[in-house]
């Protein structure tokens, strides 16, 4: 789906908030509404207990190549640091991207203790793991390459790994980023960079870093619903994590420490993170900032379990608008 500003707009399809099943319904959905590109979250854990699920990716993303023909896939994202060794991450991806015939690319990221702490072990402060995802990336990118991978690293160890299930056409890797560092990383070893705000310091950086012309994706927050204050309390129940600081995201271990810090934030403080409400016309300017902030696609995420309103509402009323 591409506006008159030359971004695409995505889907995002959120496996904290719908179960293995849901999220392959909402993926068919999606497609039927007219959408080519979905992005799925890798989560081990909700945010908040509320949300309720936390479905294995890999299995979801196979379902979800059967289940539609044209939409392009993506995890957002992957953190191959800690719960997920990179050839592990490398075995899976070129698996889902044999399976899905290039409608796949591989989302990374740095993690956060929610979902990595359960193997145990100490979690690495940000600039520690930033040098992980750099080596994770190196090392996942001789494995789509066939070739026979051996490596003694900083961090990873690897023993005569080969990938014998590849696709014709390696996935692109893109990496999450909220800071300058980590868009230089991308721009230096990544095909593309998926952002979570309208930053056009961040799309700078990695094309100064080597991305120039490569994807340059973002995630945006919305909550639809019939009425304003229905959205609003919607929002405030099955996302008031989009109303915490980003250090704090990567640092608290458990759902139920999210719902702690939850319980100090106002309906008013969530809904000022994502447009609430039945208006096209607001959506339609988020979508916008993000184009002027030079990013090349937006995944569309709707708060909440009503994804059946919220796409007959995005194709009637959002569309035509852009």
């Amino acid at each position: 789906m591409s506006t008159g500003d030359g971004v695409e707009v995505g889907y995002w399809l959120s496996s904290e908030e719908h179960g293995p099943r849901g999220l392959v319904t909402n993926a068919r959905a999606a497609e039927e509404h007219g959408f080519e590109h979905a992005m799925i979250s890798d989560h081990m854990s909700p945010w908040v207990p509320a949300q309720g699920h936390g479905s294995f990716v890999w299995g979801v993303l196979g379902a979800i190549g059967e289940a539609t023909e044209r939409l392009h896939l993506a995890t957002g994202v992957t953190a191959p640091v800690k719960r997920m060794h990179p050839v592990v991450v490398a075995h899976a991806a070129a698996t889902a991207a044999v399976l899905l015939e290039g409608r796949f690319a591989l989302g990374l990221g740095s993690g956060e203790r929610l979902n990595e702490h359960v193997i145990g072990g100490d979690w690495p402060r940000p600039g520690v793991r930033r040098r992980m995802l750099g080596e994770a990336v190196d090392i996942i990118k001789k494995l789509f390459a066939g070739d026979d991978v051996n490596v003694d690293g900083e961090f990873f160890t690897v023993d005569h790994a080969q990938l014998w299930s590849l696709p014709a056409t390696p996935p692109e890797i893109w990496l999450a980023t909220s800071g300058a560092r980590t868009a230089k990383l991308a721009g230096e070893c990544a095909d593309g960079i998926l952002g979570l705000a309208p930053q056009p310091q961040l799309v700078a950086a990695f094309e100064t870093a080597g991305g120039q012309g490569k994807p340059r994706v973002a995630q945006l927050h919305v909550c639809w619903a019939p009425t304003q204050d229905e959205a609003r309390t919607t929002a405030r129940r099955w996302w008031p994590n989009g109303a915490m600081p980003s250090s704090l995201l990567a640092e608290l271990s458990r759902p139920q420490q999210f719902e702690d810090v939850a319980e100090l934030l106002s309906e008013d403080d969530v809904a000022a993170t994502m447009v609430c409400g039945p208006d096209p016309e607001a959506m339609a300017r988020e979508v916008q900032r993000f184009a002027a902030a030079g990013f090349t696609r937006v995944y569309v995420h709707q708060v909440g379990p009503d994804q059946a309103g919220f796409l007959s509402f995005w194709s009637e009323s959002v569309r035509p608008l852009l």
